[in-house]
């Protein structure tokens, strides 16, 4: 119970409105629900009208009483300077705002945590009117049908950054002084705020990174970065150390890269975990942290992005006895998420599945999972000789980046295991030569690699408001667009609307080039072919290319001309 609560009751016990005995029975049903006030209960309970208990409020306090069923609709624009989860935390309603000052409905006038919240969020003096409980439930789930974004410009509107100091970087900052400032209640709450607002708008990551003059947030949503905040400068190492306790990590050591894990329980039984890294640059550290939602991982193969023959490819690679399936593109392309499919779908009781990951980024429930750390010595080459060791079935490395791990994978995918793997080249064929920089020979390539994918992730277009896009020809044909195609079908371009936050696009779909490693292909790699014929040879034989694969999703409507052209590259 508040202290609010205990001083209503009293309040209500004086002026003899209740009785000792109702006041001890709303008591009790209010620890029952764990939710209600004490007013609500005594509402429910039929000993108060809710209307009264606020009349009383207002005489007793000298505030005004508002019935918010009698009030007329409240802007947006006041609404978005209150998010739904402060109003539903403190059971208020902002309404109207007059110069410097911001009305707030509430159902307890003398709240002054509430209150001192509300004033630092929105930057603006805080005006109570009194009205009742259920009553700002209800306007709250009429006014906020969606979340609204945080407007970090008036979140630090009136926000005085000279009342803080905490050092400059040249100077050596006390240990002590740098957890008593990460602690203090504005910067945890605005940390909060930081990682709930990238969590509603789905970004991927969030980029914390300080210069010479300026700090700014960032958040890459759907593969774009966007700036969506810049917090005063002398806030950085606040930030910074909040994180790095958030993240068990070392605050007290700024010249060394540190890297950790937040995991973040945000009600209905969900958690999101963040890996964080920390970088130290030239004026300070930048935090990047990568979101890991569990809930928004997508192991069904047939929603990626494939189309039915390269996916009746992917399937037959992966349900092979043994070989090698590689998948390949940049950081951020979607490589994990294939492979945890592929692994989704092996997932059987009969088989033994050990993966070597760096990092893990989700638990996947029967399969075992191992963390890489170089720093005691467990490689991914030190790995896969343990899992040699340990009766394996199937078995997936999170990168190939030497010699050692290519050579034992293809020892593993020679001896009766199935293999899964990661590169980084820049198409499907590139991918036999890159194995054969590494030092593994031609015979050796050609004998355990069942198959390769290259993928690139493309942003879709939002259904709410994409419009249809008149292209030139010319322009298709400089995007390679196959003459029997083009004006087979209308193409769209993003526009923007609330439902995407203006961009045009929401969510991404993945682009696959299946690269299938037939006894033709095989005989090709043992002649030494070029790169350059293996995928001219490829595309005669049925391969798409990434570009191809793009075009394709271009005249489904999902995307756009310029999301093709910027992510894929001639062929």
């Amino acid at each position: 119970m508040s202290n609010g609560d205990a001083r209503l009751g009293e309040l209500l016990l004086r002026s003899q409105l209740i009785s000792h005995a109702q006041l001890e029975r709303a008591r009790t049903e209010q620890k029952k629900s764990g939710g209600k006030s004490l007013s609500g209960q005594l509402a429910k309970l039929g000993y108060l009208d809710e209307s009264e208990i606020t009349n009383f409020l207002s005489k007793q306090f000298g505030v005004p009483s508002v019935n918010l069923d009698d009030l007329e609709e409240v802007s947006q624009e006041i609404l978005d300077l209150v998010p739904k989860e402060v109003a539903e935390r403190h059971t208020c309603l902002p309404i109207n705002r007059a110069g410097q000052s911001l009305i707030v409905a509430m159902v307890d006038p003398m709240n002054i945590y509430a209150i001192d919240d509300l004033k630092f969020l929105t930057g603006y003096n805080i005006e109570v009117v009194v009205a009742g409980e259920q009553a700002i439930r209800d306007a709250i789930n009429r006014y906020y049908e969606s979340e609204p974004d945080y407007d970090y410009d008036e979140f630090f509107d009136g926000f005085d950054a000279d009342d803080i100091s905490f050092g400059d970087d040249d100077d050596p900052l006390d240990v002590t002084d740098l957890q008593n400032a990460a602690e203090e209640a504005p910067v945890v709450r605005l940390v909060n705020a930081i990682l709930l607002d990238a969590i509603r708008k789905k970004a991927s990551d969030i980029h914390i990174e300080p210069y010479e003059r300026n700090f700014r947030v960032r958040y890459r949503i759907d593969g774009v970065l966007h700036e969506v905040m810049t917090p005063p400068l002398k806030l950085k190492n606040a930030i910074t150390s909040r994180i790095k306790i958030m993240s068990n990590l070392d605050i007290a050591e700024r010249r060394l890269p540190q890297d950790g894990r937040i995991k973040l329980r945000i009600g209905h039984g969900k958690e999101m975990d963040f890996r964080v890294s920390v970088l130290p640059t030239l004026f300070g550290e930048k935090v990047v942290m990568r979101l890991l939602d569990k809930s928004n991982l997508e192991l069904d193969m047939t929603k990626l992005g494939f189309e039915v023959e390269p996916l009746a490819w992917f399937q037959e690679a992966i349900h092979r006895p043994y070989g090698m399936v590689l998948v390949t593109g940049p950081t951020g392309s979607g490589k994990t998420t294939t492979l945890y499919s592929a692994l989704s779908e092996l997932n059987t009781v009969t088989e033994n599945i050990s993966t070597a990951e760096d990092p893990v980024e989700f638990n996947l429930r029967g399969i075992n999972q191992v963390q890489i750390s170089d720093s005691i010595g467990l490689n991914f080459a030190a790995a896969l000789r343990s899992f040699l060791r340990q009766d394996p079935d199937i078995i997936m490395v999170g990168e190939i980046r030497d010699f050692e791990t290519a050579e034992i994978s293809v020892k593993a995918a020679l001896t009766g295991h199935m293999v899964l793997s990661t590169l980084h080249t820049n198409d499907a064929p590139g991918t036999v030569s890159r194995l054969l920089n590494m030092g593994i020979e031609p015979f050796l390539v050609a004998s355990s690699v069942n198959l390769i994918v290259a993928q690139r992730l493309a942003r879709r277009l939002c259904v709410e408001c994409k419009e249809v896009d008149d292209v030139h020809v010319d322009a298709l044909r400089t995007l390679q667009v196959p003459e029997e195609v083009i004006g087979s079908a209308p193409l769209y371009e993003a526009k923007g609307c609330k439902n995407c936050s203006d961009t045009g696009y929401r969510g991404r779909i993945a682009l696959y080039e299946v690269f299938a490693l037939t006894d033709e292909i095989k005989q090709f790699v043992l002649q030494g072919y070029s790169t350059a014929e293996l995928k001219s040879e490829a595309i005669r034989l049925g391969m798409k290319t990434l570009r191809q694969a793009g075009i394709s999703k271009m005249y489904d409507g999902v995307t756009t001309v310029k999301e093709i052209t910027r992510v894929t590259a001639p062929d």
